[in-house]
């Protein structure tokens, strides 16, 4: 199916988004709404954004001393997605937004991923806008969240240092009080930053006419030092152009200045920075040191950046899903178009035989049907989630926690499970195409380069590893992977009343309890170091469970009828059903026996062993 034929099947026969017009957030909405901004998302992302992926990956953004140079293509579509209002498409009508449900919001977001991710990086600017509206002043949210949303100004998150990487307890940029006279300033508690930062995607550019950086940072103690841990952090805004209580600029440039461009494997389009925060270059009020105003309460930072770390989390998962679909589109149409070989059997090897297409070797059909039971299993676990967000905002108070539990648990594997098994399903993109895909004649190498950095950022594999086995599994007594369990029981009653789903409701209430006490197992010495040792084969075996759960679920919905779903389709959607319960769900045994055994293989290899 065609990513907009499987939008509509997941959006509207599995998740039945409609119904939640009938809530007052999204009265004013119906179907033909929906399509309407889909239609639109499409076709934006189909002129503006795909021709132009090439030319991205190639024309790499440069420095020419004064600004960040990027090509035009990458004007002309940021200034079509701004127009477009989905910038602001899900907030309140008093904030220029449309108050669309996020699952559709996502939904039209997935065509700008899926034509170009490396043009359509704007996930930042919104997570950074959302996080103001929650821990804000009434102040910053009018000032610098209105205007993002609204595309004047652009976002970062500002997080890693050089020195630090993923350990933010080590950062060591400080920000002391300003006392330059500004005691009161409207926009905040007004400080001074100095230090670096690294990884900062979108941190230098010329698409919008400010950058507001969000910047963790330390407020030294008493004594003058910096406080240990993560207990010291807090989060400021640092405007790369200083602005008054009107949102105008004042004309005078923050001393934040770009230290340098790194050069990546893959999202060439999108400018990462490493940033100097207070270097002295430009000097504010003839003193060095970057104008920030605090967000929130003092050392509570951290707290505060969460709110946006886990919605970009879902971001990346949803970016690495579009990836993964966007080499499982190139490499389906290549199978069906490419002549080679002849099919095994009788005469098989007769040379004045006419060649098959490849897509009629049954490894080719294996590799395509693995890619599809990985993307559009990884789209429907993405959209999920939106729906779960959706639910904590506009739900009853019962629902809405437990869209907030289900989100806890849930938001390790939307980030690392597409983020593995997409990239997993470009290598088998470039596989079907052979050599060729090794090649920059065809797409595919693209998409394996773009996808490679999902593992990494926002919180490595590692690191969402030790989360969810770590603390989600276990918060509030158990209480959010209890719901979940829930949930896929009710799944699997479901489908065990069905003759053709019943041996995979069986098959994954099996996995289930073996990914459960695996848990219990691997926590039964209440020793961390020997619990998380293999928290990553843990996590694979969980996500795994999850995805499994999720084509159960989309398999329950494509077997009602629907005149708007083919039977071809429907035929896919088991096939790819029937392929996960028969060739992937078996592997979280292998991955669960380190897991529960507490194996410490890994853990104990002396370095010099290596």
């Amino acid at each position: 199916m065609s990513l907009r034929s499987t939008l509509n099947f997941l959006l509207y026969q599995w998740l039945d988004i409609e119904s939640l017009n009938q809530r007052p957030r999204f009265a004013d909405h119906s179907r033909e709404t929906f399509d309407a901004v889909l239609d639109t998302c499409e076709r934006i992302a189909r002129e503006k954004y795909a021709p132009f992926n090439r030319l991205v990956d190639t024309q790499e953004p440069r420095f020419d001393g004064e600004r960040v140079i990027l090509p035009q293509a990458t004007h002309d579509a940021h200034r079509a997605y701004v127009e477009s209002g989905m910038l602001g498409a899900a907030q309140d009508y008093e904030l220029g937004g449309m108050q669309l449900p996020y699952t559709v919001n996502a939904s039209a977001n997935a065509f700008f991923a899926l034509a170009s991710v490396s043009i359509g990086s704007n996930l930042l600017t919104v997570g950074n806008a959302n996080l103001l509206l929650v821990h804000g002043t009434p102040a910053q949210k009018a000032v610098f969240a209105v205007n993002e949303f609204s595309g004047r100004w652009a976002g970062t998150m500002c997080l890693s240092e050089p020195q630090a990487g993923s350990s933010l307890s080590d950062i060591t940029t400080r920000a002391v009080a300003d006392g330059d006279g500004f005691p009161d300033d409207p926009l905040g508690p007004r400080y001074r930053l100095t230090g670096n930062k690294m990884w900062i995607s979108s941190g230098e550019h010329e698409l919008t006419e400010n950058i507001i950086h969000l910047v963790l940072a330390k407020i030294p103690g008493p004594d003058g030092q910096l406080i240990p841990g993560t207990r010291g952090i807090s989060l400021f805004i640092v405007p790369k152009k200083l602005v008054d209580i009107k949102g105008q600029l004042t004309g005078e440039r923050n001393d934040v200045a770009l230290a340098g461009l790194n050069h990546k494997l893959g999202w060439r389009g999108t400018t990462n920075t490493l940033l100097n925060f207070g270097e002295g270059k430009y000097r504010v009020g003839g003193r060095a040191g970057a104008v920030g105003y605090l967000v929130g309460r003092p050392h509570e930072g951290l707290r505060c950046m969460f709110h946006m770390m886990n919605e970009a989390r879902i971001g990346v998962g949803t970016a690495a899903t579009m990836l993964g679909m966007a080499g499982y589109h190139a490499s389906l149409d290549y199978a069906r178009h490419r002549p080679q070989g002849r099919p095994p059997g009788i005469g098989g090897k007769d040379p004045s035989r006419a060649q098959v297409r490849i897509i009629e070797h049954a490894d080719i059909k294996r590799m395509l049907l693995a890619q599809k039971s990985y993307c559009e299993g990884a789209l429907a676990l993405e959209l999920y989630c939106a729906r779960l967000v959706d639910e904590h905002h506009t739900g009853q108070a019962q629902a809405a926690d437990e869209a907030r539990l289900l989100l806890e648990v849930l938001t390790p594997i939307a980030k690392s499970w597409p983020s593995e098994w997409c990239l997993e399903a470009n290598s088998l993109a470039i596989q079907i195409h052979g050599g060729y895909g090794y090649t920059r004649d065809f797409p595919v190498e693209q998409y394996w380069r773009d996808n490679r950095l999902n593992m990494i950022h926002e919180g490595t594999h590692g690191i969402q590893a030790t989360d969810l086995l770590g603390r989600k599994v276990v918060m509030e007594n158990g209480r959010a992977l209890a719901l979940l369990l829930a949930r896929i029981k009710a799944t699997g009653d479901h489908a065990g009343l069905l003759a053709n789903l019943a041996p995979y409701a069986r098959d994954l209430a099996a996995a289930w309890e073996h990914i459960a006490a695996a848990a219990q197992a691997a926590w039964v010495t209440g020793n961390p170091t020997e619990a998380l040792a293999n928290a990553v084969p843990y996590m694979q075996a969980f996500g795994h469970g999850v995805l499994a759960w999720i084509w159960l679920d989309v398999a329950l919905a494509a077997l009602k009828f629907d005149p708007h779903t083919s039977q071809l389709a429907t035929t896919g959607t088991l096939a790819a059903t029937r392929y996960f319960y028969h060739y992937e769900l078996p592997k979280t045994g292998a991955w669960l026996r380190a897991v529960e055994s507490r194996d410490m293989t890994c853990a104990n290899l002396p370095e010099g062993a290596f």
